[in-house]
């Protein structure tokens, strides 16, 4: 228009100047991140944890400086599977992140409870609210990588994160069942109506390798991996096996130490992203 004035808050009209507005947060001042990747799924009891601590681990052993945090406020295993039960602490202004053995910093609400064992009864807008501090009143330090786990769904946490953080592109979690198609699209479908990358899908429990024989048995159906992530158009995918062992090194708190060769294609992708 001719006789604009450049001052959006004092007009009403649409044109192409007008920008959106952003919600996204700011971190405190100090803290460095300088990549964010979500860990997500439509339902839960897929291993969005697993995943999230796998990648973090193999970021971590190439040399990067990784982070971890659990977005996951009502169902929180990160700490558990690195080993963490200790509190964090902070000053009067900030929390400072707890480091695993290798470095990797983690923040979660298990490690402020007094309780670890102790539920979080909060409703939507509360646990939407400790998010997104996680992310802004943190001294996150000089973070290569950071790792999202997301709750399950499309509901306050994950809308809350995709706005108030600066997210690079996303993983999407899965497992063989039929009814998980649906899923991934509704995932998938967030992302595009957040404009927001699909980096790669992993489908966990995706067979049971015998240690006899060497065969794989697809115990909760035939993997539907490649077909989902051709469907979906989704570049890279990845499959996670049911594993006894992995199993118990997570029970163990020692998921850094399983070997990071199923995410490693994925990690490789997002190493090459720029941040």
């Amino acid at each position: 228009m001719s006789d604009c004035t450049h001052d959006c808050s004092t007009c009403g009209e649409s044109c192409a100047e007008r920008r959106p507005e952003s919600f996204l947060k700011p971190l405190r001042e100090g803290s460095t991140v300088r990549k964010v990747i979500a860990v997500v799924s439509g339902k839960g009891g897929v291993g969005k944890s697993l995943v999230t601590c796998l990648m973090a681990s193999e970021m971590q052993r190439r040399g990067h400086n990784c982070a971890v945090l659990d977005a996951d406020i009502t169902g929180p295993s990160v700490p558990k599977s690195f080993g963490i039960h200790q509190h964090c602490y902070g000053t009067d202004e900030y929390l400072i992140p707890v480091s695993t053995h290798t470095g990797l910093q983690i923040m979660s609400i298990n490690l402020i409870l007094e309780d670890e064992t102790e539920p979080v009864v909060w409703r939507g807008p509360v646990i939407a609210g400790a998010v997104t501090q996680f992310w802004t009143d943190v001294m996150w330090s000089d973070v290569d990588c950071m790792f999202v786990d997301m709750p399950p769904g499309t509901g306050d946490v994950p809308l809350t994160v995709f706005q108030s953080l600066p997210i690079d592109g996303i993983i999407i979690v899965t497992s063989p069942q039929d009814l998980v198609g649906m899923i991934v699209e509704k995932a998938v479908n967030m992302a595009n109506m957040m404009n927001i990358p699909v980096i790669g899908l992993v489908e966990n429990m995706s067979y049971f390798k015998c240690p006899d024989c060497g065969k794989e048995h697809a115990i909760f159906g035939e993997s539907k991996a490649e077909a989902l992530a051709r469907q979906f158009h989704i570049p890279h995918y990845a499959r996670l096996p049911i594993d006894p062992v992995i199993a118990t090194m997570v029970d163990a708190g020692e998921v850094e130490s399983i070997s990071g060769e199923y995410v490693s294609a994925l990690v490789d992708v997002i190493e090459k992203e720029k941040a």
